[in-house]
């Protein structure tokens, strides 16, 4: 039981990395948001709870599948995908860089449709696990757009 807890955790714990990083999180307070734009509340819910499910679908992937046999495709999506998730806090609140932030949530965006296909291309049972990233994703996509464009 022990080795299954630890290595969820391994699983996990690299999806947290950038909340660790000291950036100005208030910047997203002293910029101009769209009207659909959610308080911080939903960020602290929705991005650990994406974060949980994506680790839960690793967990089952290399289960099934050693990492050693997992596809170089599947490694080079699942990479890029992290660089660009764990990129967007450097850059939108690090640099405070709106159109480099709509450029990261977008790379996020397509690089976790190839990481979708991927894992659907291994027949990984649980691929309805990655529904809810792809999900905060587009909406990451459409705020980051207009937070860039209404502060142009």
């Amino acid at each position: 039981m022990f080795k299954k807890v630890l290595f969820y955790i391994i699983c996990l714990a690299p999806w947290f990395l950038s909340s660790i990083i000291p950036v100005y999180y208030d910047y997203y307070d002293t910029i101009n948001l769209p009207f659909f734009a959610p308080g911080n509340w939903f960020y602290i819910i929705a991005w650990p709870t994406v974060y949980i499910l994506l680790a839960f679908n690793l967990y089952f992937l290399f289960k099934e599948i050693s990492f050693k046999d997992t596809p170089w495709s599947y490694k080079i999506s699942l990479f890029i995908n992290y660089i660009f998730n764990q990129g967007y806090t450097l850059v939108a609140f690090g640099l405070k860089n709106n159109f480099l932030g709509f450029v990261f949530c977008l790379g996020n965006l397509i690089s976790l449709l190839f990481l979708y296909e991927e894992t659907y291309q291994l027949k990984i049972s649980k691929i309805k696990l990655l529904w809810p990233y792809i999900a905060i994703s587009i909406f990451a996509v459409i705020l980051s757009f207009s937070i860039y464009i209404i502060n142009l």
